[in-house]
């Protein structure tokens, strides 16, 4: 089952209004994968992008992708993405960097939220997400 078999999307259900930046709904059969809220650390555990919220943004995504890697997702297999802002006006910076992961036809749903702090305070953003994959082929007797 192809993922674009696994996930439907409805970006404007009947007497809602279409998301800008995002789907509405996304329906996903399979099983489901919860990543934490990745923040702008590199493999070291050292900051990037100090200050720079779309350098900040490109390593969180980055760090999000190789979380989907780990279970062999992509960024297809997401339905879900919560954002946490220390700056609501770092928005555009996110989805800029964004659109270098996942294709702007294919958004799932979002919710964006400015929150007072991080858990360090040179963190701009953290952005959690949820996968479906596909339930495992049964195996062979």
């Amino acid at each position: 089952m192809t993922t674009s078999q696994r996930l439907t999307r409805i970006p404007a259900p009947e007497g809602v209004a279409p998301g800008r930046g995002y789907t509405n709904v996304v329906i996903g059969t399979g099983r489901v994968v919860a990543i934490s809220g990745q923040i702008a650390l590199d493999e070291h555990g050292d900051l990037v992008g100090a200050g720079d919220p779309g350098a900040q943004a490109r390593q969180v995504f980055e760090n999000l992708r190789r979380c989907l890697a780990a279970v062999g997702a992509t960024f297809d297999d997401v339905i879900k993405l919560t954002y946490f802002l220390t700056d609501i006006a770092d928005l555009p910076a996110v989805r800029a960097a964004r659109e270098q992961y996942i294709d702007p036809e294919r958004l799932p749903a979002s919710s964006a939220m400015q929150v007072a702090a991080l858990v360090r305070p040179d963190l701009l953003l953290e952005i959690e997400a949820c996968a479906v994959l596909p339930e495992p082929e049964p195996a062979a007797e």
